[in-house]
């Protein structure tokens, strides 16, 4: 039966070959009828037909049996309703059913040859079945196969039962200890190799580890340079120490039958693991040069860029029309779109960028921040606005709204200001720009900013009195400019007074409130030296006699008030007063 298989074999291959070299020139029915006339003409048709399953099953994947993680056995052919993996299956459960039997089995183990088969025993246990089809890929015979199937069981199993002896578990226990140990030894030691590392890094600061330069910028400080190499020797101490707990864990694991299988897994996984790390890191390699390459000229144009606009900042450079006030808001946002093209550059090379998941989030994160930014979209607008508008400063007197005090602080998002009370208003740049500011400090600066107070004295006081007391008392507050000097307008001439409005320079807005408290001081104690009331007088009189109210000096010569006549009335009527003032 042997030799009628090897002919049909050798016979088929032959005719298979032929079939091959004409198949390009003939068609598939005629490759077909050559192939059944050429099968019936050679050999039975009973052995083409087996020796074409004997092929198409040797050609088959073998199911691998597996024994504490280890690869034992392989099987390639059905056997009854079988398939491959299930046979497999089947012998690891009767692996299982001897292991956990007596090592008597182990004196009693068998090869047992049959018609199609060579049967593995141990005992009265069939451990498998070895097949033609399962011996045929190694170029063995069945019989061999089986053989050398049995120098394996029978090792694996004494292996087995020796390591769950009293003496095996000792051993074990006791391998564990120094293996635990050396383990111990091994982390202290690489511990106080990497620490005197890391202090002869550090004592290299300035002398052999110094500071990168691009065309005379500073890149990386020295100081940098040191901390990163000293965090990669911290991470190389960690590495090293991982590495060497993974050997001890393996190693533990495999002293013992009932975790070797864990062992031999986590071996299997942490390898597997590694090996798609390195193979992703070697392929992600000429992407992760392009990313440093972006970041290298990006971090050299930032730099570039802070220098242009540092010396627009202090007046070194100057370009037409662009005032001073400008570098700071116009550097920030040229860094922004600078980072953001960046940015743009980099994100198809990155790990993942072309994933579905990577770009769901990128979606999602993309329509959380445009819903949920829309005011602060608004307020860095407006932000971006007022930079070139120049509304004010830092440090400017202004009236945003009802709130009067000082710019303390402005960014892209919001205004502070503290009032003279001290208390810090925090104010949207949208609310600023959508409403009227009003600068004091602006043109105090240079022209000087006009305070001014009102005050109404009577017509019986002459103006010219009223004007010099004004600007005296303007001139005697401290803080407020001698040239220009202070002037006095007459705003309004009321029914019973005249309004006049002192003015006075001053370039310190930030004082107003001091200023226009002292200023006050001035007029009152002015006037009250000078004998002249600070009041709005109201006059009710009949006019037919009493002094006009007239100052004194415009009176005529011999002016004499003229006498109040006085009626008598009867006692029924009621008298009208002659005057009353």
């Amino acid at each position: 039966m042997s030799a009628n298989l090897v002919v049909a074999n050798a016979i088929d291959n032959r005719l298979f070959g032929y079939c091959v070299v004409r198949v390009t020139k003939l068609t598939r029915r005629i490759v077909a009828l050559c192939w059944s006339l050429g099968a019936i003409g050679l050999m039975p048709v009973g052995a083409a037909a087996q020796a074409q399953t004997e092929e198409s099953l040797t050609q088959a994947r073998a199911s691998v049996v597996r024994f504490r993680g280890q690869d034992l056995f392989e099987v390639r052919a059905p056997m009854g309703k079988l398939t491959p993996p299930e046979r497999a299956r089947a012998i690891e459960e009767r692996l299982g059913i001897v292991a956990s039997g007596s090592a008597d089995a182990l004196d009693a183990i068998q090869v047992i040859e049959r018609e199609r088969t060579s049967d593995l025993l141990a005992g009265e246990q069939l451990v498998l079945s070895v097949t033609d089809v399962d011996a045929a890929p190694l170029g063995r015979t069945r019989q061999q196969l089986a053989a050398d199937y049995a120098v394996e069981f029978e090792r694996v199993m004494r292996k087995e039962f020796s390591g769950r002896s009293l003496r095996g578990v000792t051993t074990a226990l006791v391998l564990t200890a120094v293996a635990t140990l050396l383990f111990v030894i091994a982390w202290r030691a690489l511990s106080g190799f990497f620490r005197r590392i890391a202090r002869l890094v550090r004592s290299w600061e300035g002398t052999r580890i110094t500071a990168v330069h691009i065309k005379g910028v500073e890149f990386v400080s020295a100081t940098r340079m040191t901390l990163l190499a000293a965090r990669a020797v911290e991470m190389l101490r960690w590495l090293l120490i991982l590495i060497a707990a993974v050997i001890f864990l393996e190693t533990v694991l495999g002293f013992f039958p009932w975790t070797r299988a864990a062992a031999v897994e986590f071996r299997a996984y942490l390898w597997s693991a590694l090996s798609k790390v390195v193979s992703a890191t070697v392929q992600y390699l000429p992407n992760l040069v392009y990313i440093t390459l972006i970041v290298v000229v990006v971090r050299v144009v930032l730099q570039g860029v802070a220098l242009v606009f540092e010396s627009l900042k202090k007046g070194d450079l100057s370009l037409g029309g662009f005032h001073s006030e400008w570098a700071e808001p116009t550097s920030k946002i040229v860094r922004i779109l600078i980072i953001a093209f960046s940015v743009v550059l980099v994100f198809p090379y990155l790990p993942g960028a072309n994933s579905p998941a990577f770009q769901g989030v990128s979606i999602f994160l993309g329509v959380l921040v445009s819903f949920g930014s829309t005011s602060a979209v608004s307020n860095v607008v407006a932000g971006i606005v007022m930079t070139y508008m120049i509304p004010f400063r830092h440090g400017d007197r202004v009236k945003v709204g009802d709130t009067v005090g000082d710019i303390v602080e402005m960014n892209l998002l919001v205004v502070r200001v503290r009032t003279i009370k001290n208390v810090d208003v925090t104010i949207p740049n949208a609310a600023v720009l959508g409403g009227h500011i009003i600068n004091y400090s602006a043109r105090a600066r240079d022209e000087g900013l006009i305070l001014h107070s009102t005050v109404t004295i009577g017509y019986d006081v002459p103006w010219r009195t009223v004007h010099q007391l004004l600007t005296t008392a303007a001139s005697q507050t401290t803080g407020i400019a001698a040239t220009p000097p202070p002037f006095v307008l007459q705003t309004s001439l009321d029914d019973f007074y005249v309004s006049y409005q002192i003015n006075a320079y001053t370039d310190q807005a930030n004082r107003m409130a001091a200023l226009y408290g002292e200023l006050h001081q001035n007029i009152q104690d002015g006037f009250a030296v000078a004998g002249v009331e600070i009041m709005s007088p109201h006059y009710r009189a009949v006019r037919d006699g009493g002094m006009v109210t007239l100052p004194s000096d415009t009176l005529p010569a011999g002016y004499v008030s003229p006498p109040i006549r006085v009626s008598m009335v009867p006692e029924t009527a009621t008298a009208a007063p002659a005057s009353e003032g």
